[in-house]
């Protein structure tokens, strides 16, 4: 994880430059910025602009991961954005792993890859796929609220990106969790994905 650091420092400041180009879906807010209720704007300082969470990835552990580790910066884990229309996430993938088809139903996301290699892709509204391998330092564009994913080629290494956010919260939706460990009842998804219910069943098991 040594070289994650040197790897963050140009690319996060290019990823937030970036982000000017990506469609806010958040309103346009009346002041410089916005400060929760429990704080008084008179006692914020330098710090409440500043967001450290990323440092965790230093001592991030992949055995025995074969999904991608998400750390989030949005509204909720740093206030400061909030009003801002833009968030961040830091991902790293485990050798062959994964980000799992999901959709973000609030913004676009423009993924920067800072080391590895990856295989994109997502797929529109008439079901067409749009598939893509990038390499550090390639950009891809996902299109607010259609499904994708992402995975890394290398099977001896880990990849490094960062997914910039045209919202101070996009929202996640997984598509494995939601549809097979939410609730819905194992006969209804079994008639949906013309299988049996003891199929689904394990897939719901899978997903707890």
């Amino acid at each position: 994880m040594g070289k994650l650091s040197s790897y963050f420092a140009i690319p996060l400041i290019l990823a937030i430059g970036n982000a000017v180009f990506v469609t806010s879906s958040d309103p346009d807010i009346l002041k410089d910025f916005l400060v929760p209720p429990s704080l008084d704007p008179n006692t914020i300082t330098r710090q409440y602009f500043t967001f450290t969470g990323f440092r965790l990835l230093r001592n991030a552990n992949l055995t025995g991961k074969t999904t991608a580790l998400v750390t989030k910066a949005t509204m909720k884990e740093f206030p400061a954005l909030e009003g801002q229309g833009v968030s961040v996430s830091a991902i790293i993938y485990p050798p062959s792993g994964m980000n799992l088809p999901h959709i973000h139903p609030r913004a676009s996301e423009l993924l920067i890859v800072l080391q590895g290699s990856l295989q994109v892709g997502f797929v529109d509204t008439t079901n067409k796929l749009f598939t893509q391998t990038i390499e550090a330092p390639d950009m891809f564009i996902f299109p607010k609220g259609l499904v994708h994913f992402q995975v890394n080629m290398r099977n001896d290494s880990p990849a490094y990106a960062l997914g910039v956010f045209g919202s101070a919260n996009g929202g996640t939706v997984s598509l494995p969790s939601t549809v097979f460990g939410s609730g819905i009842p194992a006969e209804t998804l079994a008639k949906a994905f013309k299988t049996d219910e003891e199929t689904i069943s394990k897939l719901i098991g899978a997903n707890e």
